[in-house]
């Protein structure tokens, strides 16, 4: 950082101006051992704590406080654990590492975020502790891999997939906290729109919740350029059993459509 310091000498009946420069720098804070390790649980207890209330169809709802609008009201794991921030840089720390593990859940599998949170918080307090009284680190790590591995191969053992209409309705319904409406709303989109299919959720003006199929493709960009725009009404480009071409190269100039057509 460069601190500017100005300082004003009167010489000969003009000003002249002194600058004097001086850089700062951070400390950090360095801790080591049990010290840390037990600084760094605090986060991950009070991160867990606030996440495990969600878990399951019957769980809690949090509030949760944003900078700008009304406070965000969720269920979902993953949006409760982004949402904490706390003061304690080593506790922070904590509590960053399993917002890890709950946002990597999420893009992995996209539900479960509130048991992997719980299912990190337990490793770390075990792992921990194992430490603490002299086991090497590297060889709790690779217990705690081939731990997950056989609980894997387990689960996929027990698993059961699912084919008919009502049993993704049973598992739409567990997925929205118990609503069966909104578990056959999914039922009924996946049915029309086949397993590969695209559902996606947004928020309506109405107060009930309707489902539109849309036929073919659809992009999210639209045109590039107003002048593509056909239809007056609704400002909209519309055209009936039109042409496509498909290209993996991007096209910059129209010497490149030329040949195709």
């Amino acid at each position: 950082m460069l601190k500017l310091a100005s300082k004003c000498i009167p010489a000969r009946g003009r000003l002249h101006r002194s600058i004097h420069s001086s850089s700062v720098q951070l400390a950090k804070e360095i801790k080591f051992g049990p010290i840390a390790r037990s600084e760094m649980l605090v986060g991950v207890d009070i991160l867990a704590d606030a996440v495990a209330v969600t878990m399951g169809p019957k769980g809690r709802t949090v509030i949760i406080e944003q900078s700008w609008g009304s406070p965000k009201i969720s269920k979902d794991g993953v949006t409760v654990a982004k949402s904490i921030e706390l003061k304690d840089k080593l506790q922070n720390i904590g509590a960053k590492l399993v917002q890890d593990v709950a946002n990597n859940t999420n893009e992995e599998a996209g539900d479960g975020t509130t048991t992997a949170t719980v299912l990190a918080r337990s490793i770390a307090k075990d792992g921990f502790e194992k430490i603490s009284r002299g086991a090497n680190p590297l060889e709790i790590r690779r217990g705690v891999m081939l731990a997950v591995e056989t609980a894997v191969e387990k689960l996929k053992s027990l698993s059961k997939p699912i084919t008919t209409p009502e049993e993704i309705s049973q598992v739409a319904t567990i997925s929205a906290n118990g609503d069966k409406q909104i578990g056959d709303l999914i039922s009924e989109a996946m049915k029309k729109v086949g397993r590969n299919g695209v559902i996606t959720v947004k928020d309506g003006k109405t107060l009930s919740d309707e489902l539109e199929v849309i036929e073919g493709m659809k992009f999210d960009r639209g045109y590039i350029s107003p002048y593509f725009i056909n239809t007056t009404k609704g400002m909209k480009v519309e055209y009936q059993d039109a042409l496509l071409l498909l290209s993996e190269k991007k096209i910059s100039s129209i010497q490149q459509l030329i040949p195709a057509l």
